[in-house]
């Protein structure tokens, strides 16, 4: 009898397995990105030292706030950032970072009549039942209030990406695809896509607008190795085909100098809720 595959919940909160590995090795997300979130209509992004008194500092909720990366980076932009997070391990880490953290799905979550001026999910918006989780992101919003849905996606070079997708051909991943032989923009555009079409079928919101912001990150071979098993699908291995391709991973990083630079490229969703 063939084994069941993965729930979508099941996939989800597999990440805290090993919770500590995700928050130390897995990258945080560019300035550029608040940035952009934050930014009124004309392109102006409030500083937090000159908030209005009434509002204070901007209200964001994270879906999926994981190990509090993405939350981090709207907090160093002036905003209070409360988080929903299915897995408990996940969010212990967030909290001891300072966020509060409530252990829900974004589906199941009770809003309790509470507001925010921006509802934003990092790696996470494709966890949520599509149209369903706009309608409720619309619900939670003020007026005028913005859903900021985005992905970090690591396109390396090609020469780079030939040698990574070497190590996992015989590899069982279980997937119809060899990792790295094709750009991860394609798949991360599917997602997105997915989400675009559940906040437009929502009816709550405006435009949606696309963004792609490009950034780098450096790694060392013991670096780039360590946030290998974070990747999705990793899981899945056995130990002994996981060590074949962590070595894998290592020889290639080492035979670029045992360094490299890794571009990426974050892709935001964004669009404001519509005024009644």
């Amino acid at each position: 009898m063939a084994a069941r595959p993965p729930s979508l919940r099941e996939v989800a909160v597999s990440f805290g397995e090993d919770a500590e590995r995700y928050h130390r090795t897995r990258p945080g997300y560019p300035a550029a990105l608040a940035d952009l979130v934050l930014a009124d209509e004309a392109g102006v992004v409030p500083s937090p030292h000159t908030a209005p008194p009434r509002r204070g500092r901007p209200t964001v909720l994270d879906v999926g706030i994981g190990t509090g990366s993405a939350a981090s980076l709207f907090r160093q932009a002036g905003c209070e950032v409360t988080g929903v997070e299915p897995d408990e391990r996940m969010a212990v880490v967030a909290r001891r970072a300072g966020f509060p953290v409530e252990i829900a799905s974004f589906d199941d979550w009770d809003a309790a009549r509470r507001r925010y001026d921006a509802v934003v999910s990092g790696q996470a918006w494709h966890w949520v039942k599509q149209r369903a989780g706009a309608v409720k992101a619309a619900e939670v919003l003020r007026p005028g209030g913005r859903l900021a849905v985005f992905w970090n996606v690591c396109v390396p070079e090609p020469a780079v990406a030939a040698a990574l997708a070497d190590v996992y051909r015989g590899v069982d991943m279980g997937l119809d695809f060899v990792p790295w032989e094709r750009s991860p923009l394609d798949g991360y555009g599917k997602l997105a896509g997915a989400a675009t079409a559940g906040i437009w079928g929502s009816r709550a919101f405006g435009a949606v607008t696309r963004h792609e912001i490009p950034w780098q990150v450096e790694f060392t071979r013991d670096a780039w190795v360590d946030q290998v098993p974070t990747l999705a699908w990793h899981e899945r291995l056995s130990p002994d085909a996981l060590e074949r391709v962590l070595r894998g991973n290592a020889e290639v990083i080492d035979a670029l100098g045992g360094t490299v630079t890794m571009p990426y490229t974050t892709l935001a969703l964004l669009a404001d809720v519509r005024r009644t």
